[in-house]
Order: C-alpha cells, then structure tokens, then sequence
C-alpha cells in the first residue's frame, strides 16, 4: 500500500506535468502566432509582385529557384541573365544547323537513290 506521502508526491509530480505541458502548449501557440503573423506580412510586402511570381511558376511550369538552379545563376542580375539567353540562341542555332544538315542529307540519299 501507498502512504500518504508517497501518493501525495504523485499528485504534485502530476500537477507539475500538467502545468508543464501548458506552457509549453502556451509557448508553442505564441511561436505559431508569431510565424504566420510575419508569414503574412511577407506575402503582404511582397503583394503583387508575389502574386506575379506564383502565376509565372504556374506558367512555366518552374519555379524561380528551379530555374535558377538548371541555369546554374544565383542572383537575378541581367548580366547572368543575357549570358544564359545567348546561350540558349547559340545553342538554337547549332540545333537548326544539324537539322538542316540532315534535311539536306535526306534529301541527297533520296537523289542517289530513287526508288524505282
């Protein structure tokens, strides 16, 4: 059997969970208060231009992180920005150069060898 002291040391070892787990309860409902607070006013001062962004991401189909890591660019600054789109034209250029080459190709088997 339990004396009275021992079952009295478990009432107060329980009330102390108790409270503990309140504030800590408290304390974490205070944090998530605070967090979406300044989650909104980030979207609030980002606004429109957030806005924006989200319907190019819908757009492309990428977001910008994802298009800057295929890029391989870090900062969005136009210098970094002009060297990826001249490299995309170069590259579109040497792809229109094969296809013509194989265009033409084609078209000389087919000379040399007309079906009959």
């Amino acid at each position: 059997m339990k004396t009275q002291k021992q079952r009295s040391m478990a009432k107060y070892l329980a009330q102390i969970v108790v409270m503990g787990a309140q504030v800590i309860g408290r304390a974490f409902a205070k944090a998530l208060r605070q967090e979406f607070a300044a989650s909104r006013a980030a979207a609030d001062a980002r606004g429109r231009a957030g806005q924006q962004s989200a319907a190019a991401s819908n757009i492309s189909g990428m977001t910008l992180q994802e298009a800057q890591q295929v890029l391989n660019v870090t900062t969005l600054s136009p210098e970094e920005i002009q060297k990826v789109v001249r490299a995309k034209e170069r590259l579109d250029e040497e792809l229109k150069i094969e296809k013509q080459d194989q265009s033409s190709q084609t078209r000389s088997k087919t000379q040399q060898h007309p079906e009959t």
